[in-house]
């Protein structure tokens, strides 16, 4: 099983609360990823790629497995900061 997802890497929690809010009335995912992201991966609107289980940290890895198809996560907080993560692909 491989996924592939889009994330919006922030800091703050409440600027994932924020964002995920205003993705959620509409604003555009890869443009909140470009515009507030703290990954390498914004200037691609957030693509990661394709993964498969165990590329990504534990927390990250079982939010993109429970999601549908072009599905958005609630905030998802890692080592790394506090994640929104948009799953694009299943194989």
């Amino acid at each position: 099983m491989e996924w592939r997802a889009s994330h919006i890497l922030v800091k703050d929690r409440a600027l994932a609360g924020e964002l995920l809010k205003k993705i959620k009335q509409g604003a555009s995912f890869e443009a909140m990823a470009r515009e507030h992201s703290t990954c390498p991966s914004k200037s691609r609107g957030g693509d990661l790629g394709w993964f498969g289980p165990g590329k990504m940290v534990k927390a990250f890895e079982e939010a993109v497995s429970r999601l549908g198809n072009g599905s958005l996560s609630e905030v998802v907080s890692t080592q790394f900061g506090h994640h929104l993560i948009k799953k694009t692909g299943q194989r």
